[in-house]
């Protein structure tokens, strides 16, 4: 990407609406209510053959540095230092307000350029604001309406002398003569990995990696620490993160995609409608993961919460580990981890050998060995084992406990097995009468298989079919 682009202003202005439609994609949360944006979040924006990096931050307040606000501005002067360019938004529809000068005089005072973007100009009420955003002093303003895509030309012109555009992989020259209709090509959206196409090899491909947890256990304490900076906003308030934020990272040479998320709680404690944008936000953040991480409280070990988060993940098919954090602080260690043992066995049957790491987010200890444990997590869940050596496991597994009789006293015969897919590992067992395979015997295969090729702390998968009969013309598409 040619340039980093940070999109800046006082809140409300539709700075998290302009950030989606450059980057094609609903990433950010939208709402009416001023202030919803946090954290910074980032994605690879898009326009006609520009490509750049896009940033979303939240709205300029002054508030004292110790103040959430504070902190919230403080991520913002930040990500407006390290950019190429930044785009300070106005709303056309209030005019220029004394935040919008308070903050343009900043902006100025730094050494990061910056383009004007008078925004929501979609009607005539616009005209009078877009006009006064000349009194600025940040020269003639974009007219733009970020909800319905106008102006985004005139964007387009803007940004061009900070990037060269790209076509089918080759610079183009920026004083070549462009056809008719050039800037009017479709969104492009950014693409995710398939986490389900079984034929996709690790490889160099980043690990899709959740942080998740109920409020105020130490979720963006730890993502600080493991990028070495104060990338997201933390603090004493409940509910600080609000927009899953993901951030590209390399561990020990390996690229990872770590996702910071919002705290979930209950489901009958939550009616405010931004804390239900934020929930859905997470479990989008879980089902697009790999590997989730839950992170638990030291001293409130795997409460109905914490228990409901984890089915999730198992449920979706994500490999989870459990961090329980503020170890340094806990009151009583090994009551808690005692604890968290039986409530494991007793609760998430489904899977055996969870792995759990304790730590401390605030003064690192232990993290490295969790996100070590993270990748040979993820190696588990995405394990291939040969149809050869499944059916020898088979052979020997019913040796060791044969099939019990059916209801019609006849003995249930367990033909074959073959893994379909991973990520997680799925099999298919085919036997003479699957309705009548016993719970209990299709979850002593499931420990069996598990025990036999080290598959512990990873869902898994085991159907058992009735083989295709060739001669049944009912099995026949015709």
């Amino acid at each position: 990407m040619s340039f980093k682009l940070v999109i800046v202003g006082r809140p409300n202005v539709g700075k998290s609406t302009l950030f989606n439609r450059l980057v094609g994609r609903r990433l950010a949360l939208v709402h009416d209510r001023p202030g919803v944006t946090r954290d910074r979040r980032e994605g690879e924006g898009h326009l006609a053959d520009l490509t750049f990096r896009v940033i979303d931050t939240a709205g300029l307040e002054d508030s004292d540095k110790g103040t959430l606000e504070g902190r919230m501005r403080g991520q913002t002067e930040r990500a407006v230092a390290e950019a190429d360019v930044a785009l300070m938004v106005i709303d056309a529809r209030v005019g220029v307000t004394p935040m919008d000068d308070y903050f343009a005089d900043l902006l100025r005072r730094g050494s990061t350029p910056i383009i004007l973007a008078a925004n929501k100009c979609e009607g005539n009420a616009a005209q009078a604001g877009l006009y006064e955003a000349f009194s600025l002093g940040l020269g003639e303003p974009v007219a733009l309406s970020a909800e319905h895509g106008q102006g985004l030309n005139e964007l387009y012109d803007a940004l061009l002398p900070y990037g060269t555009p790209v076509i089918d992989g080759e610079d183009l020259d920026p004083d070549a003569e462009l056809e008719p209709g050039f800037l009017e090509a479709a969104e492009v959206q950014e693409g995710l990995p398939d986490g389900d196409d079984e034929h996709d090899e690790l490889g160099d491909r980043p690990l899709q990696l959740a942080i998740v947890g109920r409020p105020n256990t130490g979720k963006s304490t730890l993502v600080n620490r493991l990028l070495g900076e104060d990338r997201v906003l933390t603090g004493p308030e409940p509910g600080v993160t609000r927009d899953a934020i993901p951030i590209d990272w390399e561990y020990k040479g390996r690229p990872v995609r770590l996702v910071d998320t919002a705290g979930l709680r209950k489901k009958a404690k939550v009616n405010d409608v931004v804390e239900k944008l934020s929930a859905l936000d997470t479990l989008r953040a879980v089902d697009l993961a790999e590997v989730v991480v839950l992170v638990l409280d030291a001293d409130a070990i795997l409460d109905k919460q914490d228990l409901t988060i984890a089915a999730r993940v198992i449920d979706e098919g994500r490999s989870l580990v459990i961090a329980v954090n503020k170890w340094d602080a806990a009151s009583n260690r090994s009551e808690s981890l005692l604890q968290l043992k039986e409530k494991l066995a007793k609760s998430l049957t489904q899977v055996r050998g969870v792995p759990t790491i304790t730590i401390s987010a605030k003064t690192g200890s232990r993290v490295s060995e969790l996100m070590d444990t993270v990748f040979k997590t993820r190696e588990i869940w995405n394990t291939r084992v040969k149809t050869a050596a499944l059916n020898q496991w088979l052979d020997d597994a019913t040796q060791k406990h044969p099939p019990p009789l059916s209801k019609q006293k006849r003995r249930i015969k367990l033909r074959y097995v073959t893994q379909v897919k991973a990520r997680p590992p799925t099999f298919i067992l085919f036997t003479s009468r699957p309705v009548d395979l016993p719970t209990s015997y299709h979850r002593y295969l499931m420990n069996d298989l598990r025990d036999t090729f080290g598959f512990e702390g990873v869902p898994l998968r085991l159907h058992v079919r009735k083989p295709d009969n060739p001669y049944d013309t009912r099995s026949k598409r015709g």
